[in-house]
């Protein structure tokens, strides 16, 4: 037997004012991205933001539905609608943030398993990492410099092989 760990880097900033400028402003705009939320049941919205490779900026907010299976989260707006805008073009960065109704909103969270397998198949899709920047309306931020950190036993395509 023998035994393996995974181990993770990121980097950690105390809050928006220790980022970059261009990414305080992608972050930035993840959390305008959170007012377009639908989120009646949970009163969790949640915003992403995404920096293309072409430069361009698309943001998704998670859309609820009474049927919960039938929501979608804020990660996979994004991708389809990256997608569906600007097929064919990978996205460089993204920023994820959230707020919740009568919650404070001060660390970072991290996309669910199924946003989790979706950024990684994007990631595959497109050969190239996608930097993940995670935080709320407040408080400390994440950066990670691929989804493969969040998800380390990925399952992709040549599984199915």
């Amino acid at each position: 037997m023998k035994k393996k760990e995974f181990s993770i880097s990121y980097e950690s900033y105390a809050d928006i004012t220790e980022l970059s400028e261009a990414d305080s402003l992608l972050f930035t705009q993840a959390r305008v991205a959170t007012q377009m939320a639908y989120a009646p049941y949970s009163d969790f919205k949640v915003g992403a933001a995404a920096l293309m490779e072409n430069g361009e900026l698309v943001s998704g907010s998670n859309q609820e539905n009474a049927s919960y299976p039938a929501g979608i989260c804020a990660e996979r707006v994004l991708l389809s609608t990256a997608s569906s805008i600007y097929p064919g073009k990978a996205i460089k960065t993204m920023a994820i943030s959230y707020i919740g109704k009568g919650k404070k909103s001060t660390r970072p969270v991290a996309p669910c398993g199924i946003c989790r397998q979706s950024l990684m198949e994007f990631e595959q899709r497109f050969k190239q990492p996608i930097r993940l920047i995670l935080g709320g309306m407040q408080g400390e931020i994440y950066i990670f410099n691929t989804i493969k950190s969040l998800l380390p036993l990925e399952f992709s395509g040549e599984d199915l092989k």
